[in-house]
């Protein structure tokens, strides 16, 4: 599960780092370090090219779009569906309704500094918050899905989070996880023409879970009305998780 997550780097940063190009006329999002569903969110996804009169060129690029927590497919009544789509199982990708066509030609980056999760402990029972962030300070790119809903000038864009069964260290504290793509993979991912989702969602590398800090923080992410660095700072005096996947 992802649920919640810091995202604090600027959209100049972000273009850069995704040789990507900002969506014209969209203001910039303010560092966000308690990111939550409905909240609008940076991703990266590829723009396809038109000419003057609307009709695709062929050309694209990755362009770097604000666009709001919680799928929206273009078929849903209202946008009240996206509360309880804001992540799609990487093994229901290609059969859900909801995500096959997007998983298909409607990929996205979802850059982020690090995400949250919350560890059943043995002392209490109140679930230890967790903040599993690269402990070089490099950037995380979780795979996601894009949709746009609505016409004209009422649409919406709106995105989701894949999650996927977690890997190596971080069993200790939930079983699932985003689904972190590397570098190496994040061209791959955003190419419309490839259709093979399976092969394009596979697992975290162990290497990259390896390079996450899992750092006890405090009770005060859990509020979403916080919001700070400060919600980042190392708690002292955390009892080990229990060791045993949490139940949400």
């Amino acid at each position: 599960m992802c649920g919640r997550y810091a995202a604090s780097r600027r959209p100049e940063d972000l273009v850069v780092e995704f040789e990507a190009v900002r969506a014209e006329g969209q203001a910039a999002l303010p560092a966000d370090y308690n990111v939550a569903p409905t909240k609008d969110v940076h991703v990266v996804r590829h723009k396809r090219e038109r000419d003057a009169e609307g009709r695709p060129t062929g050309g694209g690029h990755r362009e770097l779009r604000v666009v709001r927590w919680g799928l929206v497919p273009s078929w849903a009544k209202d946008l009240s569906v996206g509360s309880r789509l804001l992540n799609a199982r990487v093994e229901s990708l290609t059969e859900k309704p909801a995500f096959r066509s997007a998983a298909r030609s409607r990929r996205c980056l979802v850059p982020a500094d690090g995400w949250y999760e919350w560890a059943k402990r043995l002392d209490s029972p109140r679930k230890q918050p967790y903040y599993m962030t690269p402990a070089d300070g490099s950037v995380l790119a979780f795979a996601g899905l894009w949709e746009v809903w609505g016409r004209g000038e009422d649409r919406v864009y709106t995105c989701t989070v894949i999650t996927a069964p977690a890997v190596g260290a971080l069993t200790e504290i939930h079983d699932r996880m985003p689904l972190v793509l590397p570098r190496d993979r994040w061209a791959d991912w955003l190419d419309p023409q490839r259709d093979d989702v399976e092969q394009l969602a596979l697992p975290t590398p162990p290497e990259a879970v390896e390079a996450l800090e899992l750092r006890p923080v405090g009770p005060a992410v859990g509020n979403v009305a916080n919001n700070g660095p400060e919600l980042l700072a190392r708690a002292e005096s955390v009892a080990e998780p229990a060791d045993q996947p949490a139940l949400f």
